[in-house]
Order: C-alpha cells, then structure tokens, then sequence
C-alpha cells in the first residue's frame, strides 16, 4: 500500500444490499465498502457500476450474490458457508490495510415480511419464503460475534418496532447486548434527513465495548439531519424533462415513464394535486370511480383516497414502494398537470436521494421499480454512517485519556 493512499473512515460490509442504495451512502460518508451481500443475481450490474470507493485501493465493492441461510436438506439454496468463506479473507485483509479503522456492519434485512401491507393472497412457496426471511436479521449473530465490528446499523419498516413481528427485531436487539454492544433504536422519517420522501423507518444502532460492561448506556439514534432542509418532490424532481405518458428520454437514464388507460388519464386530469379520489364519481367525464369504492359506498364506506392520484408539489413525495412507477398503487401521479403520467424510474430514483449519474439496469421497467422502491435511500445511510463514527472516534478519545 503506497504511503500516499487515503484512508477511509470506516469500513463496511453491507448484508442485504440490493442494488446499492446503502453502499453508496456508505461511500459518500467516507467509508471503504468491502463487499455487499444479496442473493439476487439482478442487482449485481446496478452495484457495481454505480459504486466505487474512493480510499485505499479505490477498486469497485465486491458483489456477493449468496443466499444467507445455511444449506439444508429443505433449503438447498443456502449459502451462507460461502459467505463465511468469502469474508474470512476479505475482512483479515482490509482490516490489516487499514488498522486501526473501525468496521461497520450493515444489516438492512428485506422488509416485506415485516410490512403492514401484505398480499392476502400468495402462493405456499411465496408464503414459505415470507416466513423463512423473518429469521434473516438472526442468520448475521454469528458473523458479529466472530468479526466483532466495532459498528452496527439495522434499518427496516417502521412497524417493525411494533407490529406483529416486533420480538424479531427485539431479539435481535437482545443478541447484540449479550455481544457487549450498546445499542439504540428508534423511528425516524427520511424527510428529515434530506430525503425527498415521507419515509417512515425503524433505525438500529450499536457500538462494540471493548469490554465486558465498558458501555453500559444506550445510544441516541438521531431522528433529524439539522443541516438537511426539506426538500419537495418539485424541488427534487422539476429539473427533469417533461414526458408524456409512456415516454421515455433520451438525455437521462431510466427517465421513463408507464403508458396510460384512457380511463387513467382522465382519472389524474379529474384530480388536483394532493387530493383524494373522492371525486371520481362527478367528473367532466363522468363517473370514473373504481369498481371496489363503489361497492364500499353501497355500504357508506370509503376506500384508500391516494391511488389514481397526484402528489402534492410542495411536500415530500409519499413512500415510495415497488411500484411506486403504478398510478393504481399510490399517491404517484405526477404533480403537474400538464404531464398527465406516474412517476418515471429516475423520479422514483430522485425521491429516493439516488443522484441522476445512478444508472439501473434490469430486464424491465417492474424489475428496475423494485431495485429502487427497496433501496434504503443514500442520504439516509450516509448521515447515520457518520453518526455512528463520530460516537466511535468520541469513546476511542475517551478510551485514550484515561
């Protein structure tokens, strides 16, 4: 290593890391990501070509498409004995290229499982594969407990903390205090982190002791960025070209947009921006109400008033999902009135806090939707990465007085 080589602040392995949304948050804070860790082949080219550290050797983080789970003889794609080999020589050499620099493990399991919003209907082996993702946050204890990374995040839904499945997310809690970790949780909302989005999440933090009872306070998980301003989806977004429905750009990547239903478009010329659906049964066009809220009126109930229509202006977008490119999913319409459309992939991307340089690469438009709509937005990563550190380098001058 050249003497001329800049260090990084930290280093990091990202578990569950889709397509690069907390690698590049990691990066922008200063870090070296090491590798990420995702079972899906798909994401591995929108990984790696967007990602690149910048200390170091500066060479592109290593894409792991490994299933966590062991093999079994009723789970035969488990391959978590691979990713035990591959991180017992990846860790022991960064950690011997840069001593001294903490290590940070990022644990974003995948959220379906824990969301509100389920499929009532699904199939016994998406069924299986619902339940089987539950355990996915306790398949990284042992990797804590053999690499002991100074550093932990955990981020996943807000329900999280209290839903149905809230003793999987205080178990896990639980192991890291047994580990000798401090540890903090919290809700906090991407929009106040210079996130463009209402994006409601539980947040998971914890610092190794480097002994047994040497933090016995818990940590605070910061709930604002104050110097982050709140950003509108106008502000974020307006900068783009003007679509059509169905158009794509030729200027800037995945700025494409999904066709329209006739009845569709005049749903969304029928709605003001920020408003409910509630009017559709009396519009210049007629009754354009949806076939379920009219059997809810026959009853004098109403159904969600945010899908088929168009997000307001001047506050941050609503949670983005995986199909969040959908006008029949959400608030996602565009708020101009004069582009009659959903969102665009890149505007998705925007409201995300992805950069216009961030290029998606899937097979589809429901492919790139999904990368995007599951990604933990950039900034939000970034600004608890440095958090974290600086609590690190506060206790390590601590350590070092006495």
């Amino acid at each position: 290593m050249s003497q001329s080589t800049k260090m990084p602040d930290f280093l990091a392995v990202d578990f569950y890391c889709g397509a690069g949304g907390t690698t590049r948050g990691l990066l922008d804070a200063g870090g070296y990501v090491i590798c990420g860790i995702d079972k899906d082949e798909t994401n591995r080219t929108s990984y790696r070509d967007n990602n690149r550290n910048t200390t170091l050797d500066g060479g592109k983080p290593k894409y792991l498409a490994l299933d966590m789970f062991p093999r079994s003889p009723d789970y035969h794609s488990g391959r978590q004995q691979d990713v035990w080999s591959e991180l017992r020589v990846l860790i022991p050499h960064f950690r011997a290229e840069a001593p001294s620099t903490p290590l940070l493990f990022v644990i974003c399991a995948p959220c379906q499982s824990f969301t509100r919003f389920i499929q009532r209907r699904m199939t016994a082996h998406r069924t299986a594969s619902r339940e089987r993702d539950l355990n996915l946050l306790s398949q990284t204890i042992g990797f804590i407990g053999e690499f002991r990374p100074e550093m932990i995040i955990s981020e996943n839904v807000a329900s999280i903390r209290t839903g149905k499945y809230s003793h999987v997310w205080s178990d896990f809690e639980k192991e890291l205090r047994n580990l000798d970790y401090a540890v903090g949780e919290d809700r906090v909302c991407a929009s106040r982190f210079g996130v463009p989005q209402y994006r409601r999440r539980s947040v998971l933090l914890a610092l190794r002791g480097e002994s047994p009872g040497a933090l016995a306070s818990d940590l605070q998980v910061p709930t604002a960025n104050p110097d982050a301003p709140t950003l509108s989806a106008r502000g974020a977004i307006d900068h783009l070209p003007v679509l059509e429905a169905g158009g794509e750009s030729d200027d800037v990547s995945n700025h494409v947009c999904r066709n329209l239903t006739e009845v569709n478009r005049r749903r969304l010329m029928s709605v003001k921006p920020g408003e409910p659906n509630w009017g559709f049964a009396e519009t210049p066009y007629g009754d354009l109400s949806l076939p379920c809220h009219r059997r809810l009126a026959a009853k004098g109930e109403k159904g969600f008033g945010d899908v088929y229509t168009r997000m307001h202006p001047d506050r941050p977008a609503p949670t983005l999902t995986t199909r969040f490119h959908s006008i029949s999913n959400g608030r996602f319409g565009h708020y101009n009135e004069e582009q009659v459309r959903g969102l665009s992939l890149r505007e998705g991307a925007v409201l995300q806090s992805f950069g216009d340089e961030y290029v998606f690469h899937g097979e589809s438009m429901d492919a790139i939707a999904r990368m995007i709509g599951n990604a933990v937005p950039p900034k939000l990563s970034a600004y608890m990465a440095k958090w974290l550190v600086g609590l690190w380098r506060d206790r390590s001058e601590v350590v070092a007085g006495r």
